[in-house]
């Protein structure tokens, strides 16, 4: 066995079994265990509380428990700032231990699917990482090892990372401060604790709003026609069924027929475009919106979504096949 492949072995032995440690353990894991620890560490308390938190990261423990109890023991302002270095450190740590024990396997086997899905990662780079920080579809110890499998530069993982964790560990800091204060009876815990309510149904709603700001604004089927007409290497993406392409609406001259409902299982059908601009189009954008989002999810990075559909295409007396 060679030297480097040695020490990943080593690498892998070590976390797997730091993992199931940390599993056996998990129940000892708890804020008041953290607090008498944080006491007996005396002014190196925020370090220790820092390189726990950078573990518990690594090993599979949950996040939001050290950091409603940092806000309960160094205040909103610091507790957010120990929390969030801490877990930005680990996230780092588990990219990095993905990046130098596996990357390279995943890169000479990944095909097909897979393979469409890292590259749309890598191509999106920090706007993905930013995306998945702010809106958590993955879970947070997992991405980031996943995300260390990918090309993505760490300088770009670090900084959109510890920025745009920032409003979910603010929210979880100042919940932890504000029960601290309302244990202990303290004037104007009632506001605080309010505050703290309106921090999180805040993360609540942001998911919402950042999905609708990703998506590239709409294509105007006066833009459409432009384009086409232009002679722009388009892919134009017809989503209805089968009858609705040569019914009575008719479709876009060398449009594509692929219905929504088979989109799922043709999608390699598209590979082609896989860098190249699609115009979806519908019989207005609401299922032209779904067949966006799923195209997005297979790694297709030029995607318009056909404002209108072909009911406002008809509408403007562009011409149809039927």
């Amino acid at each position: 066995m060679r030297f480097g492949k040695l020490v990943r072995f080593i690498l892998m032995a070590a976390l797997l079994a730091g993992i199931g440690l940390a599993a056996v353990y998990r129940e000892q894991f708890s804020a008041t265990a953290l607090q008498s620890w944080m006491q007996e560490a005396g002014v190196a308390a925020p370090l220790i509380f820092i390189a726990l938190y950078a573990a518990a990261t690594v090993l599979f423990l949950p996040g939001s428990v050290l950091t409603i109890s940092g806000g309960a023991l160094f205040g909103p302002v610091w507790g957010t700032f120990y929390s969030l270095t801490g877990a930005t450190l680990g996230a780092t740590l588990a990219f990095l231990v993905a990046r130098y024990s596996a990357s390279d396997w995943v890169a000479r086997k990944a095909g097909g699917r897979l393979k469409q899905l890292i590259e749309g990662v890598e191509t999106e780079s920090w706007r993905f990482v930013a995306f998945v920080r702010l809106v958590p579809i993955f879970p947070f110890n997992l991405l980031n090892y996943a995300l260390g499998l990918t090309r993505i530069s760490l300088s770009h993982f670090i900084v959109a990372s510890y920025i745009c964790m920032l409003p979910g560990a603010i929210a979880f800091t100042y919940l932890g401060h504000a029960g601290r204060e309302a244990a202990a009876g303290s004037a104007g815990s009632i506001q605080k604790g309010l505050l703290a309510l309106g921090l999180l149904a805040l993360i609540v709603f942001l998911p919402g709003l950042v999905r609708r700001m990703r998506r590239p604004p709409m294509l105007a089927v006066e833009e459409l026609k432009r384009k086409l007409d232009s002679g722009e290497d388009l892919l134009v993406l017809d989503v209805r069924g089968a009858q609705d392409f040569c019914g009575e609406q008719g479709h876009i001259a060398k449009a594509r027929s692929l219905p929504l409902e088979e989109l799922s299982l043709r999608v390699t059908e598209l590979n082609a475009y896989l860098k190249r601009p699609i115009a979806i189009v519908c019989r207005t954008d609401k299922r032209s919106t779904v067949a966006a989002e799923l195209l997005s999810k297979n790694g297709f990075s030029d995607i318009r979504v056909t404002r209108g559909g072909m009911t406002d295409w008809n509408r403007s007396g562009f011409p149809v096949e039927i």
